[in-house]
């Protein structure tokens, strides 16, 4: 795993997954490249406490969350100017162009997509 960036070293990341063992795959992932994680919380509301109560960097959000859209964290992100990017199984966002222009990963994500993903979204 030597050729990861580091660039994510400091950065404080929420993740936003309702299954388990790919949050805890999204943290690992994270943590060895050195960045923080908010999180990994399963449901908006989490998101939302999370969002209110830390500083962050950039977000992951799984766009279907045991049934409910994770819309209102993705709005709240943009609000406060977090980048954020959509880690779905989803074959569709919904039908607004701002979310479907979005930075996406389709599940299953392996562990170098998710951090080069975030390092893009970070550093341009």
């Amino acid at each position: 795993m030597a050729d990861r960036p580091t660039s994510l070293a400091g950065r404080r990341v929420l993740v936003v997954e309702d299954e388990y063992v790919i949050a805890m795959d999204m943290q690992s992932s994270l943590q060895e490249v050195g960045a923080e994680v908010a999180g990994p919380v399963p449901d908006a509301e989490q998101a939302l406490a999370l969002i209110e109560a830390a500083s962050l960097d950039a977000a992951v959000l799984d766009v279907n969350l045991r049934g409910e859209a994770v819309y209102t964290v993705a709005d709240r992100l943009r609000e406060r100017d977090v980048p954020y990017q959509f880690a779905t199984g989803e074959s569709q966002i919904v039908d607004r162009s701002d979310y479907r222009s979005r930075p996406r990963l389709e599940k299953s994500i392996l562990d170098t997509e998710l951090v080069r993903a975030l390092g893009k979204l970070l550093l341009g």
